[in-house]
């Protein structure tokens, strides 16, 4: 089995958008541009993404990590966190964070990782409701 983690490109476009249903095209280009998503393949079949952007302009959140279902449980999302966490480290981010609704198991994923609850969010809006939002995050120094 090889895993390789790489940089999107616009070759990832079709691959991109069949995982993610969140980001717009004009977002995607910009993801890109800035080198701030990845792509997971696996015996070169790409079967995983990270993405991440700036919250307060200052700090690493990583906004979608997803493996195809077919690929869980193997380590690929474990991996494809390590590396956005060696990166965002060689940049020199102090801390690092992401989030998850609460009634997702991705909180435990991200709970055995070493990210610690932080925060939540909620949104009463109408058209935008949906359970908390936890937010977790991590220092460079709980990172492996």
């Amino acid at each position: 089995m090889s895993i390789t983690i790489r940089p999107a490109t616009e070759a990832d476009r079709t691959f991109w958008f069949s995982l993610d249903r969140h980001l717009s095209e004009k977002e995607f280009a910009r993801k890109i541009r800035d080198r701030m998503g990845y792509v997971l393949t696996l015996d070169g079949e790409p079967v995983g993404l990270l993405r991440w952007s700036l919250s307060w302009d200052s700090i690493p959140f990583c906004n979608m990590l997803y493996v195809e279902a077919r690929h869980r449980q193997k380590g690929l999302g474990r991996s494809l966190a390590s590396h956005w966490e060696k990166d965002m480290r060689a940049q020199g981010y102090d801390l690092i964070l992401t989030s998850t609704q609460s009634d997702e198991a991705a909180q435990h994923f991200w709970r055995r990782l070493g990210y610690r609850d932080c925060g939540g969010l909620t949104l009463p809006f109408p058209g935008h409701e949906q359970p908390l939002e936890l937010i977790l995050g991590k220092t460079p120094e709980e990172s492996p």
